[in-house]
């Protein structure tokens, strides 16, 4: 069985666009720059928002971050998004989410400019990204798709099953697998929780991707010989034994999956570290003018 490890992957893509940054400072240019907007201190999203900064240092980018209260008005985080559009030394904007209840998510992400959307939520990308436009794609969709490119998993005429139908991976990730690229060409079926027979659904899967958020929910038996699992299930679990008091469970039972499956990514170190990719590679595309 191959473990699809996002540490060898996402570092082989880090690789590359550092060659990318070193030849623009060799020529005198500026480097690609990502502003992160971090609203309150949501456990989780500081983690994330961390990784992210040190990953743009580690690549040559450049990177700001801008911390606002959780009670911060709706108005005041549409100004500095406003403010870092029309910033031309700034080529990728995100608002790290979830935002607190009283700002809404939908006006945020439309407020972004599309040409600096690099998390790839804003309704025009989505658009693109359904008509096979040039556009940038959601970062963990597109960090699975540069992952199934990296172990060279062939995916063209497979059956594809997707657990979950979020805008952030679901959707975007049934659009990328049946579409007509290296890493898609798939048959693709998404199931949610009104899915009737999920388990025959994904017995009958040559490639699962669950993205639901439920610890452990696709078990060994749901799984047919020899099929790929990707999971991007990524869930803080309480255990009083680990040392920071919870561990990171995927929304696969790994242990059983690996007695099925001819390819798997872990959690943590596989999805996840991928994600960053994504959104690395959308900072430089941005940056390039898409």
């Amino acid at each position: 069985m191959l473990v699809l490890d996002g540490k060898i992957a996402a570092a082989a893509v880090k690789a590359t666009l550092l060659e990318q940054t070193q030849t623009l400072k060799a020529a005198g240019k500026r480097m690609p720059h990502l502003a992160a907007i971090l609203v309150g201190n949501n456990g989780a999203s500081e983690t994330y928002v961390a990784s992210k900064v040190k990953n743009c240092e580690e690549t040559g980018f450049g990177s700001s971050l801008y911390r606002l209260e959780a009670d911060v008005e709706e108005s005041v985080l549409l100004a500095k998004i406003a403010e870092l559009n029309k910033d031309p030394n700034c080529d990728g904007i995100l608002v790290q989410l979830p935002l607190p209840k009283h700002i809404k998510e939908s006006k945020v992400i439309e407020a972004i400019d599309p040409t600096k959307d690099v998390d790839g939520f804003h309704p025009v990308n989505v658009g693109r990204l359904v008509q096979g436009l040039n556009t940038f794609i959601p970062a963990t969709p597109y960090g699975i798709i540069l992952m199934l490119e990296h172990y060279n998993i062939e995916t063209k005429g497979k059956n594809a099953v997707v657990i979950g139908r979020s805008n952030i991976v679901g959707r975007p990730m049934s659009i990328l697998l049946s579409s007509n690229i290296a890493q898609g060409n798939c048959t693709v079926t998404i199931c949610h929780s009104h899915t009737k027979n999920l388990k025959e659904v994904c017995l009958g899967a040559d490639i699962i991707v669950a993205a639901l958020g439920v610890p452990n929910f696709l078990t060994g038996d749901m799984i047919k010989p020899g099929a790929v699992i990707i999971d991007v299930g990524i869930t803080r679990v309480e255990d009083t034994t680990a040392k920071k008091g919870f561990r990171i469970k995927g929304d696969v039972n790994y242990e059983e999956a690996c007695t099925k499956a001819s390819a798997i990514t872990p959690v943590p170190g596989g999805v996840g570290l991928m994600t960053i990719a994504g959104l690395l590679k959308n900072t430089m595309k941005a940056y390039q003018g898409l």
